[in-house]
């Protein structure tokens, strides 16, 4: 990764997910990257009554964090307002910050971005990263914390977020 160009976090649902369980959200901004939010991951954390749903936009209003505008939340927003069969909600969240990614790449010089996940399927698929992106998991951007001293534990902060109710993925990626 560049050490001039900036870096931009932008995590997808689960981690945000589990970081709220384990009232951790916080913690994103431990590295100093830029955190920001595709809008269609801000859709799916919101759009259903959840343990989460107003602590994730809460945390987002009250950080001033960025949500990046893609044209896969406007489509399909605009598929449901015209009655139309809106496309799978699965994996939507996955497209936009791809979309997001793919946008950063064309940007001159193009900022390193690390896509945090927390989804098996992302870990194995063919999720095409441009040069200047990553993909961590949550338990690997936790363990990376607790390398650099930033947390005690990453231990601590996932057995805080089970003991809440979240089924953490026992993904390891990188794999060890």
């Amino acid at each position: 990764m560049s050490e001039t160009s900036p870096i931009l976090l932008l995590p997808d649902a689960g981690p945000l997910i589990t970081l709220a369980y384990a009232d951790a959200l916080d913690l994103l901004f431990k590295p100093e990257w830029q955190v920001n939010i595709v809008d269609m991951v801000q859709h799916e954390v919101t759009r259903n009554q959840t343990p989460t749903n107003q602590k994730i936009p809460h945390w987002i209003v009250e950080n001033k964090v960025q949500v990046l505008r893609t044209k896969t939340l406007e489509h399909f927003q605009q598929t449901q307002a015209s009655g139309a069969t809106p496309p799978r909600k699965a994996n939507l969240g996955e497209f936009a910050i791809q979309e997001a990614m793919n946008n950063f790449a064309l940007m001159s010089p193009p900022p390193t971005a690390v896509f945090l996940f927390e989804d098996h399927k992302i870990a194995r698929a063919s999720f095409l990263l441009p040069d200047n992106c990553r993909k961590v998991s949550t338990r690997s951007f936790l363990q990376f914390l607790e390398q650099k001293q930033w947390i005690r534990s990453a231990a601590e902060i996932e057995r805080k977020a089970i003991l809440n109710g979240r089924l953490f993925s026992q993904l390891r990626f990188p794999p060890e």
